[in-house]
């Protein structure tokens, strides 16, 4: 059983239900040996909030990538309620393919209350306006080849800018793993291509399908080479945290930097803004980086 290929991430987003807590997900436009980590961390999430109640957002997420997705096969969701509070609701999720799992996340939700409120400022430095309403799709490729930007380009609009280094000079828009060694700082404008529906559901599924977008690569960049690295990445681990209500098919600014990388492997930290400078997502991941002979 197959799906036909689609240009819409809410479609990428529409799960079967085949069960009361069972989903079945679809893969379109993938690599050719993995299915997309943001994809499979976008579709979990979205089974295990369709399983709350609507006026509990999610406000976390904590997942491990435990194997290779088949972007042939389906991929099956499984949902374990393990608890319903007064103001807090967690989901566990379990993602299969060929009998085993190949990706596992613990999601929480809760019922937004007034109280104290602070943020990190958006950083200035330099003054970074938001792009038109066009942007150039982003010819970066992963360090172990090309074949990644299809999943960026069918459901996003990117647009990589230039990035402050820690010495306050402006360096240009990182385009690839060939070239002289790079401060561990990326930043790109990011959108949904095409509306989403009203449902925040929707656009924080939209925006943890993002998030993997080259945040593993930050780690790469002090490493560059004019021959290029033979470097083969893969994510670990990943976390999110939803601060403020947002829209994804909305312009948002995505800062990612590496503070460390060590024992093969690489931790990169991301944040994510509106263009009027509200912080809205943090994130965090852990990715493997192990050098090839």
């Amino acid at each position: 059983m197959t799906r036909a290929e689609t240009d819409s991430l809410a479609e990428v987003l529409t799960l079967d239900r085949i069960e009361t807590n069972i989903f079945r997900g679809w893969s379109w436009h993938t690599a050719p040996t993995r299915v997309f980590g943001g994809h499979v961390a976008a579709q979990a999430l979205i089974a295990a909030g369709q399983t709350v109640a609507a006026d509990r957002p999610v406000h976390s997420l904590h997942a491990y990538f435990l194997l290779p997705g088949d972007p042939a096969a389906p991929i099956i969701y499984e949902v374990d309620p393990i608890r319903d509070g007064r103001s807090f609701t967690t989901r566990r999720v379990v993602a299969i393919q060929h009998g085993k799992a190949i990706f596992n996340m613990s999601a929480s939700f809760h019922h937004t209350a007034e109280g104290l409120e602070h943020q990190a400022a958006m950083p200035v430095m330099p003054p970074l306006p938001p792009p038109g309403d066009t942007a150039a799709p982003s010819d970066d490729v992963f360090p172990d080849g090309p074949g990644v930007e299809p999943f960026f380009r069918r459901y996003l609009d990117v647009l990589p800018i230039a990035s402050s280094a820690p010495d306050g000079s402006v360096q240009p828009p990182v385009v690839s793993h060939l070239g002289d060694p790079h401060a561990p700082h990326q930043r790109r404008w990011f959108r949904a291509r095409g509306p989403l529906p009203d449902d925040p559901l929707y656009h924080a599924c939209a925006v943890t399908y993002a998030s993997d977008l080259h945040l593993i690569t930050t780690t790469v960049l002090p490493h560059r080479t004019p021959e290029g690295p033979r470097i083969s990445l893969a994510s670990l681990d990943h976390a999110m945290w939803f601060h403020r209500p947002f829209r994804a098919d909305e312009w948002l600014l995505y800062i990612q930097d590496s503070p460390s990388a060590y024992g093969e492997r690489g931790f990169t930290r991301g944040e994510i803004y509106t263009a009027d400078g509200r912080l809205v997502v943090s994130v965090a991941q852990e990715g493997l980086m192990r050098q090839r002979p």
